[in-house]
């Protein structure tokens, strides 16, 4: 067990570098200069300014620097703040983004696998349609199409909830629905497939022929067994929703890192660019890695397999 985790850990580092690499290149070979849309300036500023986020000096040196600095946690100045550094707005946008994420998580997490329960037990039947035409939907309509139809829906019929802004409970809902209906739909018709799998195996006619009760053989054998693909796919579930949805976040008006990551787009600040892509991979790869340690534990036989490898 100890060799996997040494080898999963050392290809997260190799894939988190490979990254951070493709990203700071791709950046500075992009046409056009940062201090372009600040008008015209005096050349002696614009020198000072290339001086100041070390642009002036050759591309390898600048990746060397850069790679530094990020082993000490400093994804650098924002190239438009003059107030806040990346790692200010990381740490003011990321908690919102993360809060966000948390509950649309929750929504997805007691939906998801219960729909797709349903569908198994009663397949063929209404419960089954009516499951998998909510998991089309979910899966088929991107999250902020859903958010603007939520949008139009309440402000013409649910006058008490807001369809924007942050600081309270409410003003989360939408949003936290809107992101939420693509990984439920994703578990619902994941958790249905496992679900009709596993309650034809031998082990679930033997327990009903031993007389435990249907509940019983649903909530301890078939239920726990059918869950594990759902647990295999919550790294990228969770980092996708605890990092947040960019769209989302703008047409709700929440502030949070998604928001920061289409502005520094539209000012073509490439630190921020850089520094959210690159923290982005980082929630990515630590989830992947958390839930594969997760998924060993849970299940043993996905432990012996990798260590015989």
């Amino acid at each position: 067990m100890k060799k996997y985790l040494l080898k999963r850990f050392i290809m997260s580092i190799i894939t988190l570098w490979t990254i951070i690499t493709v990203t700071f290149f791709l950046m500075h070979s992009i046409p056009g200069d940062p201090f372009k849309k600040e008008g015209k300036m005096p050349p002696a500023v614009y020198e000072n300014l290339l001086k100041k986020y070390g642009l002036d000096k050759p591309l390898h040196e600048q990746y060397v620097i850069y790679l530094k600095n990020l082993l000490r946690g400093d994804f650098g100045d924002s190239m438009k703040s003059r107030v806040e550094t990346v790692n200010d707005m990381i740490r003011r946008g990321f908690p919102v983004s993360a809060y966000l994420g948390l509950e649309a998580l929750l929504i997805a997490l007691v939906f998801g696998p219960t729909l797709g329960a349903l569908a198994a037990l009663y397949q063929n039947k209404v419960p089954d349609y009516i499951s998998m035409i909510i998991a089309i939907i979910g899966i088929s309509v991107p999250s902020f199409i859903m958010g603007t139809i939520l949008i139009q829906f309440v402000a013409k019929n649910v006058s008490w909830l807001p369809i924007g802004g942050w600081g309270e409970f409410k003003h989360t809902l939408l949003p936290a629905l809107a992101m939420s209906l693509m990984p439920l739909a994703y578990m619902a018709r994941l958790m249905r497939s496992s679900m009709l799998e596993v309650l034809n195996q031998d082990y679930i006619k033997t327990a009903k022929s031993k007389g435990i009760s249907k509940a019983a053989v649903i909530l301890k054998h078939a239920v726990r067994n059918a869950i594990l693909p759902i647990v295999s796919v919550l790294g990228t579930l969770i980092s996708n929703l605890l990092v947040g949805s960019f769209v989302i976040e703008k047409i709700f008006g929440i502030p949070g890192l998604g928001s920061f990551f289409v502005k520094s787009i539209n000012n073509r600040d490439y630190t921020l660019i850089m520094g959210t892509t690159i923290f982005y991979a980082i929630i990515l790869i630590t989830m992947l890695f958390l839930v594969d340690i997760a998924y060993m534990f849970i299940d043993p036989r996905i432990k012996l397999t990798k260590e015989g490898r």
